[in-house]
């Protein structure tokens, strides 16, 4: 899974500033850039397009002298608008802009084909999104905050999907299992420290992992680390099976509220739905305790 550390340092250009650099075509009456030009910058950078007042404005193309480029709307001399932007490692996003940030709906085009897709804040994903693992075909649709998984979400397999939601990149609390629409298992997510890894990794905070189809726990690996260092996993603790029923299902993600908490309704949904969830049960939860805890104490390694 790639992470976002997207934020290349030479992503916002050379500032244009003569006589040390070339610039060809239109000026207005103070002698200042304005209209179709195309300037060749002091560090090796170019630009071809529009002008207004000795700024970048409107429609252009800025080449970076590493092979990056820009092709999108300007304002003021930023990104501004819509825009694509070519990374030199091959990755590009494509959607909205402003003040030379990602920042509204874009698409993101990782290196290993990953995608996502969804709102951006200040350059980070934020908001409603959809990340897709190029090598499963898996998805995650649902809720970002702050470059995170953090909210409600769902984890779509091909035949089955996880409904639930997320605390720093993993599922937590309440949440189900729902197989072709016919059966539920319900349960829950705990995070548990994984004592196995405390030599040999740290726990990030970055890093998007996805559930295997064979097991329902994971670790997480990423960028930047924490202090002491430790991993993390979430563990599926089962505790009942019910037909399918629409409305046993977690709330779906919505747009963010940004005063609103997603804490608050993990809390909720909890109190709310488990009276409802045990009185729809086929099976009892002690029918099938040695199953559940089987089932518990598998597990995914995300290093593999």
């Amino acid at each position: 899974m790639e992470t976002l550390s997207d934020r290349h340092p030479d992503e916002l250009g050379e500032t244009e500033i003569e006589p040390l650099w070339v610039y060809e075509g239109e000026r207005n009456e103070n002698g200042e850039r304005h209209g179709n030009g195309k300037a060749l910058l002091p560090n090796g950078d170019q630009y071809i397009g529009q002008y207004r007042n000795g700024l970048r404005y409107g429609r252009g193309v800025y080449v970076f002298r590493n092979g990056a480029r820009y092709n999108g709307d300007w304002r003021d001399g930023r990104k501004y608008g819509q825009g694509i932007f070519w990374y030199p490692d091959g990755t590009r996003y494509e959607g909205e802009w402003k003040h030379d940030v990602k920042h509204g709906f874009g698409v993101y085009y990782y290196a290993n084909n990953d995608i996502y897709e969804g709102s951006w804040k200040k350059d980070l994903r934020h908001g409603l999104g959809t990340y897709v693992y190029a090598n499963t075909g898996t998805k995650f649709m649902g809720t970002w905050v702050e470059d995170r998984m953090q909210g409600p979400g769902q984890l779509v397999h091909e035949r089955y999907r996880f409904h639930g939601f997320w605390k720093l990149n993993l599922p937590y609390g309440r949440g189900c299992f729902t197989f072709e629409n016919l059966c539920m298992q319900h349960g829950h997510y705990i995070h548990v420290r994984d004592s196995a890894y405390d030599d040999q990794a740290w726990m990030y905070s970055d890093k998007i992992v996805e559930e295997d189809d064979e097991d329902k726990a994971k670790t997480v690996t990423t960028e930047e680390p924490f202090s002491p260092r430790i991993a993390i996993l979430a563990v599926w603790r089962a505790r009942c099976i019910t037909p399918y029923n629409p409305e046993l299902l977690p709330p779906e993600a919505v747009p963010l509220r940004e005063e609103a908490s997603t804490e608050s309704l993990i809390d909720k949904s909890e109190d709310d739905i488990w009276p409802k969830i045990e009185r729809d049960s086929d099976y009892s939860e002690g029918d099938h305790e040695e199953y559940y805890q089987g089932e518990a104490s598998s597990r995914i390694d995300l290093n593999e």
